[in-house]
């Protein structure tokens, strides 16, 4: 395997090579509790993972954003429990996605734009490169969007000035890397605490069937051409291409190994980063879907399908209570995920193309289009639909280049994916594709 050298630039705190992104380094005192970790026995304390969580759960933001609620809902209003098991499969199929893009930036000292753009011919990289920013704005669209609509529903202010509120709280969460990265993966972790504490009390509020909800998961079924292409939604939504490439980078670096023993050894305990910041956001939309299953499909509300509409509907069947903490989990999953996806677009520009803009540039670049859909009178929940939809056709494209470098020993080494795991990995990137070709062909066959 490759162990990055401490003496590199990019591993050692010493100037970046141009072309290189910019390692998100811990700040002395998290670094030292990691390097005793590494050093220490084989023994289990939990203690010894904390330094080590945080990539995961920034990239966990990506998969509860407002395009899942969005999904989530209408899914659960139309169909009930019936597509709970895309939403589990999906979610594992994000496990081992994020894990591997976590094994890429460990094992290489690189995240994935930058070994495409070292790897593969020019025009390549550059389609990469566009084809990756226009799925980062249609991200973006989502999550501003749900952020703006949260103020909305919150303070009852036009969409137009909770977007404004929105773009500030995002500028303000920004800033606080220049304090260090430690607590801006900090502070998005909060927000996740939020989300998930939310849907415990919409669970609570809601009581779906349980007996239901476990047939829902463990049973694959479908209900005509809608339901595929929620199904899809779903998909588009929780298996996020723009934290593929986002997870690498937040690993590259982040803690240097001295030894290909440490290096393993952070890879495992990247693992448990991933498996309980994904477990999260599993439950999440899980939660999303049954609630909105119980509270809609099952009570003649099956037409709820917008954000908004299920945000005035929950008042009178479970309380006003039941309304303003899903407008509150709404609210910290547009912003956070607005963060994750600000960040996201940074790693893919300096990655493929080798070169940057200020974060606050980018920021107001990508709010045009969701400001726009906001001027034209777009329903927001309609255009969050469509954009996960646009989202599950850029996974495959960020999952092949991940695969095929993981199972070439020349770029990770000892770090190349086993058999078994090759095959998991490649059997979804084919689920993911075949769902999307279906799709296709669904949409466009004469009715």
């Amino acid at each position: 395997m490759r162990v990055p050298n401490p003496s590199d630039d990019h591993v050692s705190g010493g100037a970046t090579p141009a072309g290189e992104a910019s390692p998100r380094r811990l700040d002395a005192v998290t670094s030292r509790r990691a390097q005793r970790a590494l050093e220490g026995g084989s023994g289990w304390r939990p203690s010894r993972l904390l330094p080590f969580l945080g990539p995961a759960f920034i990239a966990s933001v990506a998969y509860i954003d407002p395009g899942n609620f969005a999904t989530n809902i209408q899914g659960g209003a139309e169909f009930g429990y019936r597509l709970l098991w895309v939403v589990l499969w999906a979610n594992l199929m994000a496990m081992l996605v994020q894990t591997l893009s976590a094994k890429l930036g460990i094992a290489t000292g690189k995240n994935l734009p930058e070994v495409i753009r070292e790897r593969y011919p020019r025009p390549l990289v550059w389609f990469y490169w566009v084809q990756a920013e226009l799925i980062a704005m249609a991200t973006d669209l989502a999550e501003f969007l749900g952020a703006a609509l949260g103020f909305q529903l919150l303070f009852g202010l036009p969409l137009l000035w909770g977007a404004v509120l929105a773009a500030i709280a995002t500028f303000a969460i920004l800033a606080i890397e220049g304090l260090g990265f430690r607590p801006l993966e900090a502070v998005i972790t909060v927000l996740v605490g939020v989300i998930a504490l939310a849907y415990v009390l919409e669970l609570v509020f809601s009581r779906p069937d349980l007996g239901a909800v476990a047939t829902g998961m463990l049973l694959p079924r479908f209900h005509g051409p809608q339901s595929v292409y929620l199904a899809t939604g779903i998909l588009g939504a929780t298996v996020m291409p723009h934290v593929i490439y986002l997870h690498s980078a937040l690993t590259q670096g982040r803690i240097r190994p001295a030894t290909p023993a440490q290096a393993r050894r952070i890879y495992r305990f990247a693992k448990w980063d991933v498996v309980i910041a994904m477990g999260v956001a599993g439950f999440v939309n899980m939660a999303m879907l049954a609630m909105s299953a119980a509270t809609f499909h099952f009570t003649g509300h099956q037409d709820v399908a917008d954000i908004t509409t299920a945000y005035r509907t929950l008042s009178p069947l479970l309380g006003s209570a039941a309304s303003a903490v899903f407008a509150v989990s709404l609210l910290a999953s547009g912003i956070s995920s607005s963060v994750v996806g600000t960040m996201a677009g940074q790693t893919v520009m300096q990655g493929f193309v080798g070169f940057a803009i200020p974060v606050w540039m980018r920021r107001l670049v990508t709010l045009l289009p969701s400001f726009a859909v906001i001027v034209s009178g777009l329903d927001p929940t309609s255009v969050l639909v469509l954009s996960q939809v646009v989202l599950s056709f850029g996974i495959a494209l960020a999952l092949v280049p991940l695969l095929l470098f993981l199972q070439d020993r020349r770029v990770v080494g000892d770090f190349v994916n086993r058999p078994l795991t090759r095959g998991f990995s490649w059997a979804v990137t084919a689920t993911i594709v075949l769902l999307n070709v279906y799709l296709l062909v669904t949409l466009v066959r004469p009715a």
